[in-house]
């Protein structure tokens, strides 16, 4: 792929650098998500214990709560490009070793959460520190194309990675480990090969207040304030993809091949979304836009929780994964062109804390409010509640709303 948007007066290196970067982002988040599947199909392969399948989501998540303070401040202490490079080695051995271990027959239950959980911390220190060094290698004139890119990256990975990673454990766990070991390691050689301008930060002592002073630089300034916590509450109440099985089967009446399906048209949206966004950029209007984004996020999900013609849903899934693109770019761009350099590392590593909790706290809403009245009621209150927590922020936050320029105060 040729970033032939990235015109501008800025030296060549900075392009291909950007190159390097969306490359190694797939590569990395791609051998992720084929990770993620190898791990739990084993899993419960090897126990045939649901709860124990749920500990390996938990061994992932927890590490990203326990560390978001400490990731933010390392992200701004240190080379962001040599943590993201380190984590992605990091995870290529950890597929090395649950490589051998299926090779040698000693992978059981404890080495995969253990694995699990090496991935999961390595995940919470690639996430933000790798969102914190974008702005570091293109200009800021062109930072919300480059965060569509981005956002491509994350989008392509989870198309790829879920069915890839499946299609190659029928063929044998070992493929799985193999192919995302040696993405891993040209992900990092990619990372490592980035270059950029030095920037000299000014680095506070360390102390509770510097490893806190990410959360009060956002909690003093209403507009990423508002930002960060409309993805958190709007997302949370509109879960209801988490609910796709019990749709696909007894909604639907569809097989296994639908729920594939459905689970790769919301990523489908967003990938088209984000490429569209990468050439047409926003220019103006970005709260009306974010909060129209929303609303629309939040009608597809209704529709999706009414319908019960398959066409119509992927369509509805579609939709979601198109609205929440826009917001994710305007939300990006908006955090990072109003966060100095030396504060981007805390306040993207809240940011990411924030996203993960409303996506893994949105399916378990979402599950819980289906198990106590169904799934269609529970998809559309989620959806109902993502529009009244919109109306409720365009309320609460006044000036996200009128924000015509990302670089408003």
């Amino acid at each position: 792929m040729t970033f032939t948007l990235l015109q501008s007066p800025d030296s060549i290196h900075r392009h291909s650098s950007f190159t390097k970067f969306w490359i190694s982002r797939t590569l990395s988040s791609t051998s992720f998500q084929m990770l993620s599947v190898a791990i739990g199909w084993q899993m419960y392969d090897l126990t045939h214990d649901a709860f124990s399948l749920g500990f390996v989501g938990l061994a992932q998540f927890v590490p990203m709560v326990l560390l978001t303070l400490v990731v933010g401040h390392v992200a701004d202490r240190f080379d962001r490009r040599k943590i993201v490079f380190l984590c992605q080695i990091i995870e290529a051995a950890i597929a090395v070793l649950l490589l051998l271990g299926n090779l040698a027959g000693w992978l059981g239950r404890d080495q995969i959460l253990v694995a699990a959980a090496i991935i999961g911390a390595c995940r919470a220190f690639e996430g933000p520190s790798s969102s914190a060094l974008l702005p570091q290698l293109v200009p800021k004139a062109i930072l919300q194309q480059a965060i569509a890119w981005s956002t491509s990256a994350g989008q392509t990975a989870q198309i790829l990675g879920p069915s890839l990673g499946g299609l190659l454990f029928s063929v044998g766990p070992a493929f799985v480990y193999v192919t995302a070991a040696i993405a891993l390691l040209v992900a990092g050689i990619l990372t490592f090969l980035i270059q950029m301008e030095r920037i000299t930060r000014k680095l506070e002592p360390l102390s509770m207040s510097s490893i806190f002073s990410g959360m009060v630089f956002i909690y003093r300034r209403p507009i990423i304030l508002g930002t960060i916590s409309l993805d958190l509450f709007a997302v949370l109440l509109g879960g209801a993809t988490a609910l796709m099985p019990i749709f696909a089967q007894d909604i639907l009446h569809a097989g296994p091949w639908a729920l594939g399906v459905m689970r790769t048209a919301p990523a489908v949206g967003a990938l088209v979304m984000s490429i569209v966004l990468a050439y047409f950029p926003l220019k103006k209007a970005f709260g009306s836009t974010l909060f129209g984004a929303l609303f629309v996020f939040g009608l597809a999900t209704m529709l999706f929780a009414l319908s019960t013609n398959l066409l119509i849903s992927l369509v509805a899934l579609v939709f979601i994964g198109a609205s929440d693109v826009v917001s994710v770019v305007i939300r990006s761009s908006l955090v990072q062109l109003q966060t100095p350099d030396e504060m981007r590392g805390r306040v993207n590593a809240v940011n990411s804390l924030f996203v993960g909790t409303s996506n893994q706290l949105g399916e378990f809403e979402s599950g819980m409010l289906a198990g106590f009245m169904g799934a269609v009621p529970a998809a559309f209150i989620g959806g109902v509640g993502t529009i009244a927590v919109a109306g409720l922020w365009m309320y609460l936050f006044p000036s996200l709303r009128r924000l015509r320029s990302l670089t408003e105060k």
